[in-house]
């Protein structure tokens, strides 16, 4: 942790609007001065681990010292990991500095995701370490350009960094699914999200979770999870059903209808076994109670 007078998070939190099939066209997100505090803190706690550990100064002044804002960062890393023989770091960068520069709303979700992480996830003691670290962070991120490009009409390139995505990071989002603000994804291992999927606002995933389809039926056929859920490793959620606000999936659990608001449920196929606090996203509990 970074030592000194720095002021450093968290900041206020937001409350989350509640659940709905589209994403709002303004969020709540990190204000400018919330946004440059962020960025502050970073740069402070990376001089640090700079200092603190000669091997990483190079790749950390690379990644991060040398930038001049987050979204140069994010757009320099992310590229590095999923440059290919077929398209070099450089042209990756320009893509996703154009999608980050062109769309507000992607960074700005992206720092709530570094907050959430952070504020969630008791290995996480700094803020530049999702950024760096957390594949899980890394295939969100992935994704919300991935997004932007299909929103765009550019599907083919979309496709391309799916599939090299997923082949780096171990999740596999399509491009069309909507995300909200403030996701966690702990680990990001076997995360699979399908096309017409919607997740909400301040969600926690654990690793191994699919939301997928029932079927081979077309059109609206993946889950819709609401603000404030937290779904538990390994779990499943199947076909076009609705997971309410604040809702708690077990690991391992099969869900293939609608999940009330503040309830957790669990098993195959899953069932309701009592009330969910009321935040489970926060507060992360993984016991069958609330």
């Amino acid at each position: 942790m970074v030592s000194g007078s720095l002021h450093i998070f968290p900041l206020p939190r937001q409350a989350a609007p509640h659940f709905s099939s589209r994403l709002p066209e303004s969020m709540t997100l990190p204000d400018y001065e919330s946004s440059r505090t962020l960025w502050q803190t970073i740069l402070a706690e990376t001089h640090e681990a700079a200092a603190g550990e000669p091997m990483l100064a190079s790749f950390l002044h690379q990644t991060v010292l040398r930038h001049s804002s987050l979204d140069r960062v994010l757009a320099f890393h992310l590229s590095s990991k999923l440059a290919s023989p077929v398209m070099d770091s450089r042209a990756l960068y320009e893509i996703f500095f154009q999608a980050l520069s062109s769309d507000t709303r992607i960074s700005k979700a992206m720092q709530a995701d570094i907050i959430a992480h952070y504020q969630r996830d008791p290995a996480c003691d700094a803020y530049y370490q999702p950024l760096l670290y957390y594949k899980g962070f890394h295939a969100v991120q992935a994704h919300r350009i991935n997004h932007w490009l299909w929103q765009h009409g550019r599907k083919t390139l979309a496709y391309f960094l799916q599939n090299r995505a997923s082949e780096v990071f171990g999740a596999d989002i399509h491009p069309a699914a909507r995300f909200g603000y403030g996701i966690m994804v702990d680990h990001g291992t076997g995360l699979v999200v399908g096309e017409t999927a919607v997740l909400g606002n301040d969600i926690s995933i654990l690793h191994g979770v699919t939301l997928g389809g029932s079927g081979k039926e077309s059109g609206d056929r993946h889950p819709k999870i609401g603000d404030g859920v937290m779904i538990g490793a390994n779990a499943s959620i199947l076909g076009n059903i609705r997971v309410h606000e604040c809702a708690k999936i077990g690991a391992g659990s099969v869900v293939v209808e609608d999940v009330p608001a503040h309830t957790t449920v669990v098993g195959v196929p899953a069932r309701a076994v009592g009330q969910s606090s009321a935040r489970p996203s926060d507060d992360m509990d993984q016991s069958l109670q609330a």
